[in-house]
């Protein structure tokens, strides 16, 4: 029976757990992010009365966990791995990069679940970037960790189509459930063959890190600045200036819409109405963004987001 350690954090460390479990080998240990995050009295109180998806999960299941370590690659991190003796690591999303002293401790391996079709889209979030660059599918890659960002030789992949109308929110979530079938089967596998690992063409690879550029750009197609939106979705928003003001549109509430007014110029608001909070406005490719549930971005400005619309947006403007 393999002996398994997972680290992580989200729901692609839970489904790597589920994974692990299915395939009927032995956890070992698991060690997730709020371990090695601020004080050991301060994780105890919030695993009492704020506990996290990740710990309920692994006390329903009654899991060992690894605890009093501050990094992967710590010494003491390391003596444990030496006790635990397992046959191969997990990684299921970390914020750290893994040592060689560490990632070489397990017997096998020490395997990543990575959300893109590597060696496209190394990275910390290629949710994001799969959307936003309109890609038509994405997956999930399996692979050895070495000593680069997601460049380790792949030992398995599994691809996961994207719709015209996911978020972030809805390709992660299919893509950690490709991940635990996928990351099953490779378990299941390793059991009984040896699997070749398969280097990455790095002539073919991509890297993106963090978004930073989350706003709209109305000289670029409809479809870009919609596929902008639903990319960012749950973690952050994008948004648009008017004057000097931010306003944020919801992407849950936004359609493309083809135009039928005499405007021409990108940019210009074809449409507002104050009560339903919507700003339509002209893009690129000659088709109306229709953007309701806008809201102004400071805090204490979003309950006059309506007054706003009704007093300073008119029909022609240019933003």
């Amino acid at each position: 029976m393999l002996k398994v350690v997972i680290i992580g954090y989200g729901e692609m460390f839970t489904n790597l757990i589920a994974a692990t479990m299915d395939a009927e080998c032995k956890i070992v240990g698991i060690l997730r992010r709020e371990t090695i995050e601020g004080k050991p009295f301060k994780k105890f109180m919030n695993d009492i009365f704020n506990p996290s998806v990740e710990y309920n999960y692994i006390k329903s299941y009654k899991l060992p966990e690894i605890n009093g370590v501050s990094s992967v690659n710590s010494e003491k991190f390391r003596k444990k791995l030496l006790k635990l003796n397992p046959d191969i690591i997990l990684v299921g999303s970390w914020g750290e990069k893994i040592e060689k002293a560490t990632y070489d401790i397990p017997k096998i391996a020490t395997i990543n679940a990575h959300p893109s079709l590597l060696p496209k889209y190394r990275g910390p979030n290629p949710y994001f970037w799969t959307i936003n660059n309109m890609e038509k599918e994405s997956g999930v890659t399996l692979h050895i960790v070495d000593e680069g960002y997601d460049t380790g030789a792949i030992l398995a992949q599994e691809i996961v189509k994207i719709n015209d109308d996911d978020t972030g929110e809805s390709l992660k979530k299919r893509t950690v459930l490709a991940a635990r079938g996928l990351t099953r089967e490779l378990l299941n596998s390793l059991k009984e063959d040896m699997i070749i690992p398969l280097q990455q063409n790095n002539e073919k690879s991509s890297y993106y890190s963090y978004p930073n550029q989350l706003e709209l750009n109305f000289n670029n197609s409809a479809e870009q600045n919609y596929a902008k939106m639903r990319a960012i979705y749950p973690w952050g928003n994008v948004y648009f200036m008017h004057n000097n003001t931010l306003l944020v549109p919801s992407c849950k509430s936004t359609i493309i819409e083809e135009n039928t007014t005499e405007y021409t110029k990108s940019g210009t608001i074809t449409e507002c109405d104050a009560d339903n909070k919507m700003i339509s406005i002209l893009c690129g490719d000659d088709k109306v963004l229709k953007m309701q549930d806008v809201i102004l971005y400071n805090y204490f400005d979003k309950p006059f987001t309506k007054n706003y619309i009704n007093l300073e947006l008119k029909k022609g403007e240019i933003i």
